[in-house]
């Protein structure tokens, strides 16, 4: 029979599936599974129409036969089958799909819909085949036919004996080549595989015959293998059951099997929407942070489904970069595809689903929040800093999504608390939102900058993370008050001791003006303190810098040497005042000795290091000399 060529746009397409467009070749499988699932919808369509057809579910099914010797592999479903014509229009018109006709002239029943059948699919048959034959028969027709091509060059379709209703496609397997191994798609376990991954829950029974070992009849160690039907497939997802009819248990069996992660997960979401976009959605809270969490090699996304057919294993813009912790999956039957389900159009329904998922995230984790505090504070453990990136990032456009959700270690409390509930404990005089950074919660209690702060009573918020400070910044404030490190030079505390220090830096103003001079390129002042009680010295800071952050900034491996505008405040009620006075009388050089022990002293609290470590000992043995 004469071969008929392909339309031009399909002979162009069909080129670049020859040549693979897709990124990995399984595909092709999944393709054709889903073609076969969506020619048995057709039945299930004509069953609900017709009354003198039954659908029996058990004589329904995708069966998937190979054959090693022959090269070929084979995938039948007893489906609705194509006549003549619809073999014409639908494998001669690459794009042109069958089902989105009879999808517009047959309503939609109980919840079933068709992905799209014989479309550019089929053709990904082409990446691993070097000829694709197809037998079919449709239901109501005498005559079957077969549809045969070996790529571009065209097609051929002639009358053909088959017994029953539905469709066989054959494909003749490439030979290996240098680069490519075309003998895995001959090989059970990696089909099975390929199944799995991608059609487990395809709702028809997918069946393959395996190879099975057994124990010879007589034998006590000798075994023989033998050939298995069995159902690859689970066929009902966890996901289209309702949440009553599941258990914990199931969904941690789901998260295990999934290999979402070794750890059991903290808290799981089972969403199920109805709406103009219609989607599924199980996700996790993991307990454990995953070893590459924090690297560039860690993807983020969660599963993606189309009507139960895996179409990207992370789909990242289904979670915004704060909550990449989230595991689990998404199936909706909504989503526009294009080049047969693997490039994800960015379409307005998958922005709609992401927007849904962040909200129902976010109110998840407040509820576990306010419901389960232990369990939220271990998960803060592996991922509050993640959160607080979050408020950071993108100039701070998320940090009203976040702030609540926010924990820091409090002084008064001992423990994490929220901002809100810092806040609902404010005194009425008190006007800033007080913490103090640090390496652990132990240092900070000890800083001298916190004495008169924590004297008032005022609680202060512990910041030991690197991110903390950055992230607090960005916030600038929580219901109306602003934040406040114990080291900022006005701590908007007691007026009284303000007026007397500004008395002392008077009287001191020669001596004062003398200490900055021998610090010159140091410190950006020398002052009176108003916060120190029992210290004799601290540092301080003017500007958005503090210097922690100067701290983390000089780690980074794109130093740009900035540098906190630090302040030397001096105790002028401690004994050490009293002697830089009497120095300065008698004897300047003196002076200048003490202000630069005392202002590595300062450093030395800070956890910053000395500058020169060796006239830092040479000043303490002319001290003590």
């Amino acid at each position: 029979m004469a071969k008929q060529a392909f339309k031009a746009e399909s002979k162009r397409l069909l080129d670049m599936m020859i040549n693979s467009i897709y990124s990995n070749r399984e595909i092709f499988l999944r393709e054709l599974i889903s073609n076969a699932s969506d020619a048995i919808d057709k039945m299930y369509y004509k069953a609900l129409t017709d009354d003198s057809l039954a659908f029996n579910r058990e004589d329904y099914y995708i069966r998937v036969d190979v054959d090693k010797e022959s090269r070929t592999l084979k995938v039948m479903d007893t489906g609705i089958g194509m006549t003549k014509e619809e073999l014409e229009n639908n494998l001669g018109v690459i794009a042109k799909s069958g089902s989105l006709a009879f999808k517009s002239e047959n309503e939609i029943k109980d919840g079933h819909d068709i992905i799209g059948q014989f479309g550019v699919g089929f053709y990904s048959a082409f990446m691993v085949a070097d000829k694709v034959t197809v037998l079919t028969k449709a239901f109501g027709n005498d005559q079957a036919f077969k549809w045969e091509s070996t790529g571009a060059d065209g097609y051929t379709i002639e009358p053909c004996e088959k017994e029953n209703v539905g469709t066989v496609i054959i494909l003749k397997i490439k030979e290996n080549t240098e680069d490519e191994n075309y003998d895995e798609y001959l090989e059970e376990y990696r089909l099975r595989s390929i199944i799995k991954k991608y059609s487990d829950f395809i709702r028809y029974p997918i069946k393959m015959e395996v190879t099975e070992s057994r124990l010879k009849e007589g034998s006590e160690n000798e075994f023989e293998e033998y050939k298995e039907e069995q159902t690859i497939n689970s066929m009902v997802p966890i996901w289209r059951k309702n949440k009553s009819e599941l258990t914990d248990e199931d969904y941690v069996n789901f998260y295990q099997e999934k290999h979402y992660g070794f750890d059991k997960p903290l808290k799981h979401i089972h969403i199920k929407v109805d709406g103009t976009v219609r989607y599924n959605a199980i996700l996790f809270i993991p307990e454990n942070i995953p070893f590459d969490y924090y690297s560039k090699e860690f993807e983020k996304g969660l599963e993606l489904y189309s009507s139960g057919v895996l179409i990207m294993e992370k789909c990242a813009d289904l979670l915004p970069d704060y909550f990449s912790f989230v595991k689990g999956m998404v199936d909706s039957e909504d989503l526009n595809l294009n080049i047969s389900r693997e490039i994800l159009q960015q379409d307005r329904q998958l922005k709609f689903i992401a927007k849904n998922i962040q909200s129902k995230i976010k109110r998840e984790l407040e509820s576990f929040l306010k419901n389960d505090r232990e369990k939220y504070e271990l998960f803060y453990k592996s991922f509050g800093r993640q959160l607080k990136f979050g408020v950071y990032n993108n100039f701070g456009q998320d940090k009203d999504v976040l702030k609540d959700l926010l924990l820091f270690y409090s002084s008064k409390e001992e423990k994490l608390v929220t901002l809100d509930e810092y806040v609902s404990r404010m005194p009425e005089d008190q006007k800033y939102i007080y913490y103090a950074t640090g390496e652990t919660n132990e240092r900070i209690a000890r800083m001298p900058q916190t004495e008169l702060v924590a004297d008032k009573g005022y609680e202060i918020l512990y910041f030991t993370e690197d991110v903390d400070e950055f992230a607090i910044k960005m916030l600038m404030s929580y219901k109306d008050k602003e934040f406040k490190s114990v080291a900022s030079g006005d701590l908007g505390i007691d007026e009284e001791s303000k007026e007397k220090t500004e008395e002392e830096e008077k009287e001191n103003k020669d001596l004062l003006d003398y200490m900055k001079e021998t610090l010159s390129g140091k410190v950006k002042d020398v002052k009176i303190s108003t916060r120190l009680k029992n210290y004799p010295v601290c540092l301080t800071t003017e500007g958005e810098v503090s210097i922690e952050m100067e701290k983390i900034l000089s780690a980074m491996p794109n130093n740009q040497e900035v540098k906190a505008d630090k302040i030397l405040e001096i105790n002028a009620d401690h004994d050490v005042f009293t002697s830089l006075k009497a120095a300065y009388e008698q004897d300047k050089e003196k002076v200048g000795l003490y202000t630069s022990l005392l202002y590595n002293q300062a450093l030395l609290i800070e956890g910053l290091p000395i500058e020169d470590p060796i006239e830092f000992t040479n000043d303490i043995c002319k001290v003590m000399v």
